[in-house]
């Protein structure tokens, strides 16, 4: 019995140390022009790489259900 109260004493602390960890860190924005920059460049790489390497450009053919394709 006294390894469940330990069991559910570290799980309790561990999502209490995240919950506190992930409100400290906040929703910080990008501040300066540079860093905005670089997150535009980062999307517009993603999305050439989803067209480049697609279903249809890697195997010349159309998607089927297991791609998991979205318009």
């Amino acid at each position: 019995m006294l390894t469940l109260y330990v069991f559910l004493g570290l799980l309790v602390g561990g999502a209490g140390f995240l919950i506190v960890t992930l409100l400290r860190r906040g929703n910080s924005r990008t501040e300066n022009a540079e860093g905005l920059l670089i997150e535009q460049a980062s999307r517009l790489q993603a999305g050439r790489d989803r067209v480049s390497f697609g279903t249809i450009a890697s195997h010349n053919a159309p998607p089927t259900m297991s791609d998991h394709y979205r318009h």
